[in-house]
């Protein structure tokens, strides 16, 4: 089998071509000529010995992402649908504006958290992306957008709020991530790459030495009663921890702030008291607020804020002296906009089947104490199929499991 180079950063292309006999600077002409100049074939890359060339043929490949849609929105916004096989497919988005232009990429292939206002979740979860599948995105767009190497950057800003929780996919995120800053591949600042978490502690802690870029929390409500409905990942990682999480990030961050990602549901976590509720929790948090106006798709049972209650919302944060913006919808006519990434997911934990047998209409958890309210709680949450963030882990580590066991196989 041909070796992806796709999914090798520098250090790991170093290393691959040291075994190959070759020195680290062949390493980074390759990888400059694949991320920076956007080669597509061995033959281009013209300052290689042609021995090396032909070896690269036989050896290795760049096996470039299958494009099955690309559509264009009123607002300029462009959303891309990649195979990546075996009945998947993830969407990322690019998003102009005057002064840059920024791109949604996918991390995974569904997604095990299950937020309950995400189109991606209801979808279920099959497999990781490869290191390759979520670089892939950024060259594609690149191609696709006519960029020019030697003038001026088109994308400016990289997010990864695509499809999946990335740092549920840790192993494969990261080279990815230094790919984006490397400047002999895409040469962004860490400033302006920025990874997207529903709040996998032990994962934000391991990012702030490995790569910390700008940090992004998907935080969605003030408290653990209401984030448990909405964010099951919060029964693992209650606000208290994340909040910690998020303060021992900071030191090492680009930015001197957190930015919380709040997504604006009527009758559910946008009144007056839940904005008093966040500014008490994050009082101790350097951050700013991204308002996020709900993008509702099929069976979601849930209803948009008005841009009255948006607007007053708002303003108990900012005369707390919170920094707070809310979010223009882009794309929402292409299903581009947050919360409508959906992509083509085949299934493995079953979950999109479980759902689809019960009507899906919010009703947020009373606030319990008791243990046994707790375990009836659960039971409750397992009768409707909201599985536990235990069984999300063991479903997703067995998906991996059979995939590392057909790649041994297939070699």
């Amino acid at each position: 089998m041909k070796t992806n180079l796709l999914n090798f950063d520098l250090a790991g292309m170093t290393e691959l071509f040291a075994q190959m006999g070759e020195k680290p600077f062949r390493a980074r002409q390759v990888t400059r000529w694949i991320h920076h100049f956007g080669a597509q074939r061995f033959d281009q890359m013209t300052d290689l010995a042609k021995s090396l060339r032909t070896r690269l043929e036989q050896e290795a490949q760049l096996p470039l992402p299958t494009i099955i849609s690309d559509h264009t929105s009123y607002d300029g916004t462009r959303k891309w649908l990649t195979d990546v096989e075996q009945g998947n497919a993830v969407e990322s988005v690019y998003i102009p504006e005057a002064t840059r232009g920024t791109l949604c990429i996918s991390s995974q292939a569904g997604c095990a958290v299950n937020c309950r206002f995400c189109s991606t979740g209801h979808q279920g979860f099959n497999r990781n992306l490869t290191t390759g599948e979520i670089i892939s995105q950024l060259w594609w767009a690149n191609h696709a957008l006519g960029a020019d190497p030697k003038g001026q950057r088109l994308i400016t800003n990289v997010v990864m709020m695509g499809m999946g929780e990335p740092l549920l996919n840790y192993n494969q995120l990261v080279p990815a991530l230094k790919l984006m800053l490397d400047d002999n591949a895409y040469g962004l600042s860490r400033r302006r790459v920025t990874v997207s978490t529903s709040g996998v502690v032990p994962m934000m802690d391991r990012l702030s030495q490995d790569c910390p870029v700008a940090l992004a929390v998907s935080l969605h409500a003030p408290n653990d009663a209401l984030r448990d409905e909405l964010v099951p990942l919060n029964k693992k990682y209650p606000l208290r921890e994340l909040m910690a999480a998020c303060q021992r990030y900071l030191p090492h961050a680009p930015r001197d702030f957190v930015t919380f990602e709040y997504v604006m549901l009527a009758g559910v976590n946008d009144s007056v008291k839940h904005a008093k509720e966040l500014v008490a929790l994050v009082q101790d948090v350097p951050c700013k607020f991204n308002l996020i106006p709900f993008n509702p798709f099929p069976a979601s049972g849930l209803h948009a804020s008005s841009r009255q209650q948006i607007m007053a919302f708002s303003q108990v944060l900012m005369d707390a002296g919170i920094v707070t913006t809310v979010r223009k919808t882009r794309g929402d006519d292409i299903d581009a906009a947050c919360g409508q990434l959906a992509g083509q997911v085949r299934d493995r934990t079953r979950h999109a089947e479980r759902m689809a047998e019960q009507v899906l209409v919010f009703t947020p958890r009373a606030k319990v104490s008791a243990e046994t309210d707790d375990a009836n709680a659960d039971a409750a949450d397992a009768k409707r199929g909201v599985i536990s963030f235990a069984q999300m882990q063991a479903q997703i580590e067995q998906v991996n499991a059979q995939e590392n066991a057909k790649a041994g196989t297939s070699e």
